[in-house]
């Protein structure tokens, strides 16, 4: 049997699958991404990412022979490149990483620069989360370096590239909130033109496109036959979505990919509906189509929640926590998420006796109640599809349930779904896309609507 191997480069953790003919997991390994704070910027240490795919392929390759490869990562980071560079990474800089703040403070000039909403349906977003701004910083702080580009690469293509020596461009990382794509003209944005570096963009070509064998010097370094062919990769959220995508065809349905971000992404919701203040946006997916979202940092507001409310990730609470929270009347008022989400930039707190509540609990409430409105912002139609992290908590997939009476909310059971949809991509149209769920259980917390209206005035008023 020859078996796939799936490399997801998620902003936390890194992870690899191998999966049989079937798209069942027969391996894992997994592996924290850390920021390196040692060089000229903060930035994700891709040697060390490498090798540690060196090490582990190289391991599982005996037992397993690979023989496709593809690749989804998080958004918003890109690598600059010298395609004839002696340096096994062919960085001409290091890959930025997309929260370091100096991005955004030292960019004051780029606002002007950049296209209206209306065109690229990409809002203006803190740090360095629109891929263009980063561009713009590394521009004007590094000309010199700039100048030297050959090619700028979307961070899964970056990662084909080192095993194929192929250079491609993709849309689903082009689209996701890089100011670099217009929806509206179906091309690169003017930015791009006012970066004078439209050239330094390959070819687009679909993310199952075939990129051809490793080389052999790969092929050798991983124990991997020079046969094996890699695919160009996708964004991770839209790995997600492309498992519905093609199960739902022509039925509206939204799904929720949960991790350190939480994004929703709904079909058949018209781009007017998008409201830059309230991070909102259009992704593009494997097929070019624009997608309507909204998302936040959904992972990382919880954990911050927990810790300020004296609770863990790993507490166990119940039903009965979350009836306490509600009778109390506590609530967690954000932003948790450093600018991002509906209500960035406010000031986070609490209201409420905190201290007489389960942490966790809140942080529960808090998330479903986000997740919630940002439906309701959308005017999300037809099924709901939890994936990711937060299938780990049902009790918060079944308040969504409760506050969501006009939809069906199911549970992935697969918790791979990221994984599974870049599988996809190997032999788009051939393998049987059945997506395993369950309906998601339900709960009766009395008085949940009456606490919604009030975290709502809570968050209206700007606590």
């Amino acid at each position: 049997m020859v078996y796939i191997l799936i490399i997801d480069i998620g902003k936390t953790h890194i992870k690899l699958h191998v999966l049989d003919c079937n798209f069942q997991s027969v391996y894992s390994k997994q592996m924290t991404n850390i920021v390196d704070h040692s060089q000229i910027y903060d930035c994700t240490d891709v040697n060390k990412i490498w090798q540690w795919l060196v090490s582990n392929i190289r391991t599982f390759a005996q037992q397993y022979p690979i023989g496709k490869i593809t690749i989804t990562t998080h958004g918003a980071t890109a690598a600059l490149i010298d395609r004839e560079a002696d340096s096994n990474d062919g960085l001409v800089l290091p890959v930025l990483d997309y929260e370091s703040a100096v991005t955004y403070e030292q960019s004051s000039q780029y606002d002007a620069l950049r296209d209206d909403f209306t065109n690229t349906y990409s809002p203006n977003l803190p740090a360095g989360l629109n891929l263009g701004r980063q561009l713009y910083w590394l521009k004007q702080t590094f000309p010199q370096q700039f100048n030297q580009v050959t090619d700028i690469l979307m961070y899964p293509q970056y990662w084909v590239w080192r095993f194929t020596g192929q250079c491609f461009s993709e849309i689903t990382s082009l689209g996701c909130h890089t100011d670099l794509w217009s929806i509206k003209d179906n091309d690169y944005s003017s930015l791009v033109d006012k970066l004078d570096c439209r050239n330094k963009f390959p070819p687009i070509q679909p993310a199952w496109h075939d990129c051809g064998a490793i080389t052999s010097k790969v092929a050798h370094e991983l124990g991997l036959t020079a046969k094996c062919k890699i695919y160009n990769g996708i964004h991770d959220s839209n790995a997600s979505f492309l498992r519905y995508r093609l199960a739902n065809q022509e039925s509206p349905f939204t799904v929720i990919s949960t991790g350190t971000w939480t994004i929703l992404m709904a079909t058949q919701v018209p781009l007017e509906n998008l409201n830059p203040q309230k991070d909102m946006l259009a992704n593009i997916d494997a097929f070019g189509s624009p997608v309507a979202c909204a998302r936040f940092m959904g992972g990382r507001e919880f954990e911050a929640i927990c810790v300020q409310a004296g609770s863990w990730l790993g507490e166990q609470f119940n039903d009965n926590d979350l009836q306490t929270v509600i009778d109390r009347f506590v609530f967690a008022i954000p932003d948790f998420g450093d600018g991002s989400g509906p209500f960035g930039n406010r000031q986070s707190g609490f209201v409420g006796p905190v201290d007489k509540v389960s942490g966790i609990a809140l942080a529960t409430l808090y998330c479903a109640l986000m997740i919630d409105y940002q439906l309701s912002q959308l005017a999300s139609k037809g099924k709901i599809y939890i994936e990711g992290a937060f299938l780990k908590n049902p009790l918060l997939c079944a308040v969504i349930n409760q506050l969501r009476k006009d939809q069906k909310v199911y549970m992935s059971m697969d918790s791979t779904g990221t994984v599974l949809g870049a599988a996809c991509l190997t032999n788009l149209g051939q393998h049987t896309n059945s997506i395993a769920l369950k309906e998601t259980p339900n709960i009766n917390l009395i008085g949940l609507e009456t606490y919604k209206e009030k975290w709502l005035t809570l968050v209206d008023e700007g606590h």
